[in-house]
């Protein structure tokens, strides 16, 4: 388990301006969160990584951005109209409603009462709304997205009469979805808005096992991109009789939180249910013709799926260390260049000399038109800057003393090691490149 328990996180997210509960002005509403700052710019580097390793770099991925608004078809024709539910019970007493599989039936936690609750119901996880000036009903119900799968695979069809691609071929994007939780927890890791990355590769059924580990190789060179440690990261088998009945295989990925060990990402094979159901219910062909003059057929397809709010709560986790430096105690975020919201922190030694903060600026203004996410602080004493910049994973700390007016030289300093060194202005760059 891991040391850094989930008050200590929740606390650092808000303190720092990483992540605030939402309308928190207003009392907060259940099972929302709002990126602060630097939460927001962990939260892009993430996601502008994923899009680098899974997308950018290949040439066999094709990128997308669906609508969140989609016809209630689509949510008829995946069945999570009918099955996508949580079991939900009542207690008779309080009235709290909680996921029957999530809490002991035995005694109500909000009021204390023994076997006060209903019995078992299930409970739609989808937003309802209406759309356009119509009267609300059921010809003008949608919903909001659960899911950003089935805008994938309803724009299969468009990806294959534009780009005529070989398979194997996928299809990514990343975006927000919705799910009216019975009872969101912990933080960040389950809440009502989240967004998602997901990709669906679409195959030959012949050669899925192939395709399938090398999806599982992928995820593994992922999670070793963005600093989760391999001891940290169980790959789980699903059993048949646990997996989606439209899966024949599926492994979850599993990450030991502070609330304990849960699923960070899955990889699913599901075969070729979602093309067969948009077939039966639009009525229209989902084949795909191989170039070589073979029979036409329906690709299968196998999806890597990611949460990127569990992504970013593992990465704060496993980043999260506390050690000693000259007799004190140390927190910091050992996060990698990649994700660090700040790469450079930049000021002047004491800010009331003004040829200090000039030359200060300067050196600040150069750094951020190269590398952008640099930060300027002259707040406090030294010692007190770098322990900020510490707490929030930035791993470089560039100051500008007396000596810089005189010889060129900086300071650098490196978050991990503490160690300080002398650098000329022009050598910063190379330095942390």
């Amino acid at each position: 388990m891991s040391e850094v328990t989930l008050d200590l996180l929740v606390s650092l997210a808000k303190r720092r301006g990483f992540i605030f509960p939402g309308s928190d002005v207003y009392g907060g509403l259940s099972g929302t969160w709002d990126y602060g700052p630097l939460g927001i710019m962990l939260k892009r580097n993430l996601i502008n990584l994923w899009w680098k390793f899974f997308i950018d770099q290949r040439d066999d991925i094709y990128p997308l951005d669906a609508a969140i608004l989609m016809n209630a078809k689509v949510w008829q024709a995946s069945g999570h109209v009918e099955t996508f539910t949580d079991p939900l019970v009542e207690c008779r007493v309080c009235h709290w409603r909680f996921r029957a599989d999530k809490v002991n039936l035995d005694k109500c936690p909000q009021c204390g009462q023994e076997k006060s609750f209903t019995e078992p119901q299930n409970f739609n996880l989808m937003f309802k709304t209406n759309i356009g000036p119509v009267v609300e009903d059921t010809s003008s119900l949608i919903y909001l997205r659960p899911e950003t799968a089935q805008g994938i695979f309803t724009n299969y069809k468009n990806v294959l009469d534009v780009f005529y691609p070989d398979l194997p071929f996928g299809i990514g994007q990343s975006g927000k979805a919705f799910r009216n939780e019975i009872s969101p927890r912990d933080f960040i890791f389950r809440s009502r808005e989240f967004e998602q990355l997901e990709i669906e590769y679409f195959i030959d059924p012949r050669n899925w096992q192939d395709s399938f580990n090398m999806w599982l190789q992928l995820i593994r060179d992922w999670c070793d991109l963005i600093g989760l440690p391999t001891d940290m990261i169980i790959e789980r088998e699903i059993d048949e009789s646990d997996r989606a009945h439209y899966s024949q295989r599926t492994v979850d990925f599993e990450f030991k939180f502070p609330i304990g060990q849960e699923e960070l990402l899955g990889l699913a094979y599901r075969t070729d249910f979602d093309l067969k159901n948009i077939e039966r219910v639009s009525k229209k062909s989902m084949l795909y013709r191989p170039k070589n003059g073979e029979e036409s057929f329906l690709p299968h397809v196998i999806e890597p799926s990611f949460g990127v709010e569990r992504a970013i709560m593992a990465v704060l986790t496993a980043s999260y260390k506390v050690d000693e430096v000259n007799g004190k105690s140390r927190t910091f975020l050992k996060l990698s260049n990649q994700l660090a919201p700040y790469l450079i922190v930049v000021g002047p030694l004491v800010k009331n000399k003004v040829e200090l903060v000039a030359k200060a600026k300067e050196i600040f203004k150069s750094l951020k038109l190269e590398f952008g996410s640099v930060m300027w602080d002259d707040n406090s004493n030294i010692g007190k800057r770098y322990r900020r910049a510490d707490e929030i994973g930035t791993p470089y700390c560039v100051t500008i003393d007396f000596d810089t007016l005189e010889n060129g030289t900086v300071t650098v300093r490196d978050r991990d090691s503490t160690k300080q060194e002398r650098l000329k202005v022009d050598e910063i760059s190379s330095y942390i490149k």
